[in-house]
C-alpha cells in the first residue's frame, strides 16, 4: 500500500505548516489581549485587524464586514437567530432541505419561539427546485437559507440567482459557505447575499474558529453578551492566535484554489469512474459539484461497515457527515433528493485536499474493491 489516506476534507483539513508557523509567535511571545491599550495589546490588535482584511478579500468582502466566531455553527446561529430575534413579531424562515444541522437546528429552536419553518424542496439532483422556491418566497419569509456548497453530496447551488430572487422580493439571503472556500471562487458582494458563513478548519487553518461576513445595514441582535467585540455581535476576548491562522489558510486557499480545482476535478473523476466500475451509485453527477468530492453508494452494503473496514485497511472516508456521524441515520440530503432509504443507508463520501496525491486515489479504489467483495459476498451467505 502507498500510504494510509487521509480522505475527509469536508470534516476537517489538516493544519497547513505556514498556518502554524504564523500562529507560533501569538501562542508565545505575542500574547496580548487584542482589548488591551499596551504594546501587547497593540501587537494582537493589529494582527486581528490583518487576518480580517485577509479574511475579507478572500470573500471580496470589505473587513468591516467580518465578525469573528468560533466556528461555522457560531456564525449560522448569530445570523439565524440575530436576524428572527430583530424582528418585532414572528414570521416565516425558509431554509434549504439539504442544510446542515447547525442551520436545520437553531430553524427548529426559532420555530418553537413562534416562527413557521418552510422547508425548501430539492430535485432529484439535490439543486434547489426553483417552483417550489419561488412559492416559498411568495409566502413572503423574513429570511431564507441556503448553502452554496453541500458538505454531504458537493452539490452547488446558483446562489447568485436565489439571492437576487430573494432581494426581489424584499426578503434577507443568507449562505453557508464552509465547504466552498477555497474549492469554488467566493464573492460576498458579487453572490449579493446578506450574509456568509466561513469556518478556517476546512482551509486547513485552525479548529475552533470561523467568520459570518454580513452587510451592516442586516440588523442583528447579538447571541453573546459581554465586553462588546466584534463591533458588539460577538462579545469575548479575541482568540488571536487561530483569528491570525484563519487569515493565512484563507489566502493560501484562494490562491492556490484554481490549480487545485482542476487537479481536485481529476482525482474525483478517477474515483467516480472507479465505483461506478464497481457497480456503485454516484450521488449528484448531473449536478455542479465541488472538485474534491465524490458521495456514492453501494446495493446492499451497509455504509458504516464500509467506513469502518476502509478504516483498518487505512482510509478515512466518512458516512455522509461528520457532525451527525454520532446518529446513523440515511442521509438527510439523500432522503430529500430522493433516493431510496437503503442505498441512502449506505452512502460514503470521500473528499480531498491539498496533500492528496493520485496514489492515494488508486490505492483508495484498490482497498475499496477488495472490501465491496468481500461484504458482498458476506451478504450473499447470510441470505
Amino acid at each position: 500500500m502507498f500510504a494510509p489516506a487521509y480522505l475527509d476534507y469536508n470534516a476537517t483539513a489538516p493544519l497547513r505548516p505556514e498556518v502554524r508557523e504564523a500562529m507560533a509567535p501569538y501562542l508565545g511571545a505575542r500574547f496580548g489581549n487584542a482589548s488591551s491599550r499596551h504594546e501587547y495589546g497593540r501587537q494582537a490588535r493589529a494582527a486581528v485587524d490583518h487576518a480580517r482584511a485577509q479574511v475579507a478579500a478572500a470573500v471580496g468582502a470589505h473587513a468591516s464586514e467580518v465578525i469573528f466566531t468560533s466556528g461555522g455553527t457560531e456564525a449560522n446561529n448569530l445570523f439565524l437567530k440575530g436576524v428572527c430575534g430583530a424582528r418585532r413579531t414572528a414570521g416565516i424562515l425558509a431554509v434549504s432541505a439539504i442544510e446542515h444541522p447547525c442551520v436545520r437546528e437553531p430553524a427548529k429552536q426559532l420555530r418553537r419561539a413562534g416562527w413557521q419553518m418552510r422547508q425548501l424542496a430539492v430535485d432529484p439532483s439535490g439543486c434547489i427546485d426553483p417552483d417550489d422556491y419561488a412559492m416559498g418566497l411568495s409566502e413572503r419569509p423574513a429570511l431564507v437559507s441556503v448553502m452554496l456548497a453541500n458538505n454531504e453530496t458537493g452539490v452547488v447551488q446558483d446562489i447568485g440567482r436565489l439571492a437576487a430572487a430573494a432581494r426581489a422580493a424584499g426578503v434577507l439571503f443568507h449562505t453557508d459557505a464552509v465547504q466552498a472556500l477555497g474549492k469554488i471562487p467566493v464573492s460576498f458582494h458579487g453572490l449579493g447575499v446578506n450574509g456568509m458563513t466561513l469556518s478556517a478548519h476546512k482551509i486547513g487553518g485552525p479548529l475552533g474558529i470561523g467568520a459570518l461576513v454580513v452587510d451592516k445595514r442586516v440588523d442583528l441582535v447579538p447571541q453573546i453578551a459581554g465586553g462588546g467585540q466584534e463591533r458588539g455581535l460577538r462579545s469575548g476576548t479575541e482568540n488571536v492566535p487561530a483569528i491570525v491562522g484563519f487569515g493565512v489558510a484563507c489566502e493560501l486557499a484562494v490562491a492556490a484554489q484554481r490549480g487545485e480545482a482542476a487537479r481536485l476535478i481529476g482525482l474525483r473523476d478517477r474515483i467516480t469512474a472507479g465505483v461506478a466500475s464497481l457497480g456503485g451509485v454516484v450521488f449528484s453527477q448531473g449536478a455542479d459539484r465541488l472538485p474534491n468530492t465524490v458521495f456514492f453508494a453501494f446495493d446492499h452494503v451497509d455504509g458504516e461497515t464500509l467506513v469502518g473496514k476502509l478504516d483498518r485497511a487505512g482510509f478515512a472516508v466518512a458516512s455522509g457527515s461528520a457532525c451527525s456521524s454520532a446518529h446513523p441515520e440515511p442521509s438527510a440530503s439523500l432522503m430529500a433528493m430522493g433516493v431510496e432509504q437503503d442505498l441512502a443507508r449506505g452512502a460514503v463520501r470521500v473528499s480531498m485536499g491539498w496533500d492528496t496525491v493520485a496514489e492515494h486515489a488508486d490505492e483508495f479504489l484498490a482497498a475499496l474493491a477488495v472490501t465491496v467483495r468481500d461484504l458482498r459476498q458476506m451478504t450473499a451467505c447470510s441470505v
